[in-house]
């Protein structure tokens, strides 16, 4: 038989990977008739010598596992950590993770607007590293004909949502279909954080947030002396908002890539209070990593964030901000607070070949301060300010709620009650 023959026969041997012990007893058979053919004439069968090169067909071909398909969505909406660990909880149940992001409309009829665009999310998601493919303009309730999408198009195998109820306006089940049809996983809420928490931290110290450097507007400057009063009146009746965050070891590394830079890598650097993790931090992240192969990332102390952006901030808190950085996709390594000086020890410690920051800020009063925190890597001549790709800020997302308050304080009303009613019933969280 020639080699083209052989080829060409390979269903054969792929079929004997199949019935082994078919084709073992067989070929078996056909070596005891080899060596019995003294006995018996010249059968013509082939000798036992020549049966040795095929013999692989002995073992069972290996095909590769189909991979599992999941599928999670959500609005995404002020994006946090907490949104991050249901994610990576989701990837961890499966090989692929597909992401639906709820649409602008679907929101507004579920739960109130939105405060970021659908563009904005869409950065958020895409930017986190357990992430594997996006679907847009999700519904917000999973119907039949959309569930029949995830499993013929997509190719899905199992729905993720966490174990908090999500509702539909009817009080309905969001995702009674998908458990019904045996393909719904769930996993644990995170603990300490919610996109209505985080709302309720701006609202309460609305009176001291400004945008930028510049000053409130009549209007607003009205609105953030309404709601100090309603500040100060929640304080009274024990509502006032407050961080059930309670930051651990583990938790730092499930986020963690867990490795260091080669011994050639290119480390850049760049630092800030990434504050309120938005998309302008995703796309900055996203710059800086191309400038080498591995991107360490410093997040200031709340209190250098504090005496620098004013005592209103930060909103989130360190660990807060670290868990939301290290999620991101194109970051390697995070300092815990670090140094609002970028020093030459600093730079030698880990072995930094680029300084980065972007043109975007809260503030750039560092250019012309005689305190000037890069100024060791700009006399190294390892500095450079990037093109910041969207003009977007911490700042310029609160603004968004504090100037449409009376909305949100609307949407978060029946939020806040079924948090603290969660807070007050909740059960010892296992391990997730």
């Amino acid at each position: 038989m020639g080699s083209m023959d052989f080829e060409s026969n390979n269903w054969i041997w792929d079929g004997v990977g199949y019935y082994s012990h078919l084709f073992g007893g067989i070929m078996l058979t056909a070596a005891v008739l080899g060596i019995s053919s003294s006995y018996f004439g010249k059968i013509g069968v082939p000798s036992l010598p020549y049966l040795w090169p095929h013999m692989e067909v002995f073992h069972k071909k290996k095909y590769r596992k189909k991979p599992i398909r999941v599928y999670m969505d959500g609005c995404f909406d002020l994006m946090h950590y907490g949104h991050a660990n249901a994610l990576r909880q989701a990837k961890a149940l499966g090989d692929i993770l597909v992401v639906g992001v709820v649409s602008d409309e679907e929101i507004i009829a579920n739960k109130g607007p939105p405060v970021l665009s659908m563009e904005e999310r869409l950065t958020l998601v895409s930017g986190l590293k357990w992430v594997d493919e996006v679907i847009t303009n999700a519904p917000y309730a999973i119907t039949e004909k959309f569930m029949d999408k995830l499993f013929n198009e997509h190719k899905i195998d199992y729905i993720i949502h966490g174990d908090d109820p999500c509702l539909l306006p009817d009080g309905t089940d969001a995702y009674a279909l998908a458990k019904k049809a045996g393909r719904y996983k769930q996993i644990k809420r995170t603990e300490g954080v919610s996109s209505t928490d985080i709302v309720g931290r701006i609202l309460s110290s609305a009176k001291d947030i400004k945008a930028g450097n510049e000053c409130f507007d009549n209007t607003l400057s009205e609105h953030a002396n309404n709601m100090n009063n309603t500040k100060a009146e929640e304080r009274q009746s024990g509502g006032a908002q407050i961080s059930h965050f309670l930051p651990t070891s583990r938790r730092i590394v499930q986020f963690s890539n867990g490795k260091g830079p080669g011994p050639n890598a290119r480390v850049v650097y760049i630092d800030g209070a990434f504050d309120l993790f938005h998309a302008g931090h995703v796309e900055i992240l996203k710059s800086a990593r191309q400038f080498g192969d591995f991107l360490l990332v410093g997040i200031h102390s709340d209190e250098t964030v504090s005496e620098h952006r004013g005592t209103q901030y930060p909103i989130m808190d360190l660990h807060e901000r670290s868990l939301s950085v290290l999620a991101c996709r194109y970051v390697d390594e995070v300092i815990i607070g670090s140094p609002w000086e970028v020093t030459k020890d600093m730079i030698i410690t880990f072995n930094i070949s680029l300084v980065v920051h972007g043109t975007v800020a809260e503030s750039t009063n560092f250019l012309n301060d005689d305190a000037d925190p890069y100024a060791a890597p700009k006399s190294m001549g390892i500095f450079r300010m990037i093109e910041s790709p969207k003009d977007i800020t911490t700042s310029s997302v609160a603004k968004r709620i504090i100037a449409n308050h009376e909305v949100y304080k609307k949407r978060n009303a029946k939020k806040v009650e079924s948090e603290k009613r969660y807070y007050a019933e909740k059960k010892y969280v296992s391990g997730d």
